[in-house]
């Protein structure tokens, strides 16, 4: 532990870093009823704190080392860091890049005169790749967070909340993909401030430093979601487990939902646009208000980064208040004749609407797809218990993933007769090729029924697609996706594909 305190003291991170303000967030403390600091790590020149780490790691170097040149294998916010750090430091920097990496994350990194490489379609084999540029060459691989300097570069963050904030803190919420940020801000903190709890905050689809503190143990994740793709990580590090399992009080994990509304809060207090995993934090922090803990004590969120393609501010739109709990996504079952839809609208009574799907469909109830807006948690059992009472068939759709990314924009597209129909998810890697990769994958004998994809300013793209395998296929399909190598759900016994595509129950 002393080992850490000390490089965090001596680190060399202001030659490239500025000591970011801890903002008072008034907004989200009153409707809390606590004190909430948020550190703004998104006003680093690169927009993030990977600089220090980056940069820290590098001034550390000895001389013969930085002459032959540094390597990384980055996606985006480490990447940029290491750029920089080296063209303040005069040093070649040779950036790993996966090929699906956005455009505006290339340029960044050219812009401040790193190598661009650009090799595979995730970051799996561009980390590979660039491993394997340092064996030949001779370079030196600043690795994005399991380093002793790179972590304690990342522990000056923990020290300057520490210093600009002398009364007593509650909690510290941080991001966690690695670990580096939350090893070296616990670490320091603990040493210092052994009564302020330190929490991690994961993504509950890519928490592998949860995973890891539960199992004892570093663990690999099949696979990680990628909305928050700075904290898309699918094993911790080893020195930042060592670390996070002794200094750590817990790590807080939050979905997709709980993130957007996060990314408004940030913008309500601040006017400030964080990416997703810069305002991971800030979500952690709501979750452990939520579960009745820190009323009325000082709670402090670091925003990692903003580096946030435009593109992905209608996706997060779409889904903040869902996240806030102020919207609810229902199915509701209404007969299909004249004064129905009045009736139905009766019902739901002065709230607003938000949504409104449906299409006819001769011989059968009408399915309609409505998003309301209501207070909170209470309100929508309320008008749920309502709808029911009158003797709608209610399904909430809030929490479904497909219904909410997809099926929404999909209502009435039922086929009747449409048989032996798979319905399934996919995460394709967002570059030309790679579509064709998937129809190539599958036998001419397969018919595409359905196909839905729409862009998020991601660097992987989000497919709904129906495919049609009789019974006695099952298996070879099975096999042919497992190959496909990507990231896939089945859904075809999903509630929402049954009421709105489903063409069976259509012919039913």
């Amino acid at each position: 532990m002393h080992d850490v305190i000390k490089k965090v003291l001596s680190a060399r991170v202001y030659d490239v870093a500025t000591e970011s303000p801890l903002d008072p967030m008034p907004r989200l403390s009153a409707r809390l009823g606590a004190g909430i600091l948020l550190k703004r790590e998104d006003l680093q020149p690169v927009f993030s704190f990977k600089l220090r780490g980056a940069y820290n790691k590098m001034a550390n170097l000895p001389p013969e080392a930085l002459a032959r040149g540094v390597i990384c294998a980055s996606a985006g916010n480490h990447a940029q860091g290491v750029a920089l750090a080296a063209n303040r430091l005069g040093v070649a920097a040779t950036i790993v890049m996966p090929r699906t990496t956005p455009g505006i994350k290339v340029e960044a990194v050219r812009a401040r005169g790193g190598h661009v490489v650009l090799h595979g379609d995730a970051f799996d084999e561009a980390y590979a790749h660039a491993k394997a540029l340092e064996a030949e060459h001779g370079l030196t691989f600043i690795h994005p967070y399991d380093d002793p300097d790179v972590i304690a570069g990342q522990g000056t963050i923990g020290k300057e909340i520490l210093e600009q904030h002398s009364g007593p803190i509650e909690a510290i919420f941080v991001p966690v993909g690695g670990g580096g940020l939350a090893a070296g801000v616990a670490t320091f903190v603990k040493f210092l401030r052994p009564g302020t709890k330190v929490y991690g905050v994961e993504p509950d689809d890519a928490a592998s430093m949860a995973a890891a503190l539960a199992a004892g143990e570093r663990v690999v994740l099949d696979q990680v979601g990628l909305f928050a793709d700075g904290v898309a990580v699918r094993q911790a590090g080893e020195e930042t487990f060592r670390l996070c399992r002794t200094h750590l009080d817990g790590v807080i994990t939050v979905d997709t939902d709980a993130i957007c509304a996060a990314v408004k809060d940030v913008f309500d207090d601040t006017r400030a646009m964080s990416e997703p995993s810069g305002a991971l934090a800030v979500a952690g922090l709501k979750e452990y208000v939520a579960r009745g803990l820190g009323a009325g004590g000082t709670l402090v969120a670091i925003n990692s980064g903003a580096n946030l393609n435009f593109s992905r501010l209608r996706h997060i739109a779409e889904r903040a208040e869902l996240g806030e709990r102020r919207e609810v996504l229902l199915a509701v079952t209404i007969p299909e004749r004249p004064g129905s839809y009045r009736a139905f609208m009766e019902a739901i009574g002065p709230r607003a609407v938000s949504e409104f799907n449906y299409r006819y469909a001769a011989g059968s109830p009408a399915h309609i797809f409505v998003g309301v807006e209501v207070s909170g948690p209470s309100e929508k059992r309320e008008l749920i218990a309502s709808l029911r009472g009158r003797d709608y068939p209610v399904l909430d759709l809030s929490d479904n993933e497909m219904a909410k990314v997809h099926v929404r924009y999909m209502v009435g597209g039922r086929v009747p007769g449409l048989s032996d129909e798979r319905l399934l998810r996919f995460e394709f890697p967002e570059r030309p090729g790679a579509l064709m990769k998937f129809l190539d994958s599958l036998s001419d004998d397969w018919n595409i029924s359905l196909f839905h994809y729409r862009n998020h300013g991601a660097d992987y793209g989000r497919v709904l697609a129906g495919i049609q395998v009789p019974e006695a296929e099952r298996g070879r399909f099975r096999t042919a996706l497992e190959a496909l190598a990507y990231p896939y759900y089945d859904e075809s016994d999903n509630p929402a594909f049954r009421l709105f595509l489903d063409g069976s129950a259509a012919a039913a």
